[in-house]
This record gives C-alpha cells, sequence and structure tokens, in this order.
C-alpha cells in the first residue's frame, strides 16, 4: 500500500474548505491513515522546503505557510501519490483544469490551497518528520 503527505495550507483552512478536500479524498476511496491540525514552526518549515530555503521566494514562502494552521494527513492507496497529485491539479492555478482541487478552489500560484508529495521517496521523508511513531 502506498501513502502520501498531503497538506492543506493556510488558504485552505481560513477558507473552510478542509471538509470539502478531505470529503473528495474519501469519495476517491484514500485510507485517511493520520490526521492532525498544525502550525507549522521555523525549524518545521526549513526542513520541509529545504530544497527551496536558499531561492530568493522562500521568504514570502515561508511567512505564507505559516501565516496560519495547516492540515495534515497521510493518505494510503494503491498509487495514491500520483492520483493525488491529479486531483489536486497543476500548481498555477490559472492552468489547473475545473474538476481538480486546484482549479476549483485555488486563488494563485502561492496560494494554491494544498500539498502533496511528488515521489515515494519525499512521501516517506514528509510522513516521517510529520508523523514520528
Amino acid at each position: 500500500m502506498e501513502e502520501t503527505l498531503v497538506f492543506i495550507k493556510p488558504d485552505g483552512v481560513k477558507r473552510g474548505l478542509v471538509g470539502e478536500v478531505l470529503a473528495r479524498f474519501e469519495a476517491r476511496g484514500f485510507n485517511i491513515k493520520a490526521l492532525k491540525m498544525i502550525q507549522l514552526s521555523d525549524a518545521q518549515c526549513d526542513y520541509h522546503y529545504h530544497e527551496h530555503v536558499d531561492k530568493p521566494f522562500y521568504p514570502n514562502l515561508k511567512s505564507y505557510i505559516k501565516s496560519g494552521p495547516i492540515v495534515l494527513m497521510v493518505l494510503q492507496a494503491e498509487g495514491v501519490i500520483d492520483m493525488v497529485r491529479q486531483m489536486l491539479g497543476a500548481t498555477d492555478a490559472s492552468k489547473a483544469a475545473s474538476g481538480t482541487i486546484r482549479g476549483d478552489f485555488a486563488r494563485s500560484t502561492s496560494e494554491n490551497i494544498a500539498h502533496a508529495s511528488d515521489s515515494t521517496k519525499s512521501a516517506a521523508r514528509e510522513i516521517s518528520h510529520f508523523f514520528k511513531t
């Protein structure tokens, strides 16, 4: 069974979209293995976005992602990583297809509702960081 980490970003939480996003994942038949709401610390943010820390856009990204709580979840199903990323749609809100989560709800590339792991390697790293056993 494959697992992925998904989180609903501060814009999705503030706009009351947590239930809608969860409902879409449940309707698709994914098992929600873990779920919690947190406020990211500086250290958690830097660890999660380690590949972006030295990039010029990172201070704005960090400020945004720490602007409110996020809802973290571990979803489980065969092929879940690719399916979740398809359900989310393109990162650029203007290119996200209607019917995808971002296509239906995202307002911009920076406020695009959710994050999802992009590979089994990143999923394992992200899940172990946020859901320590």
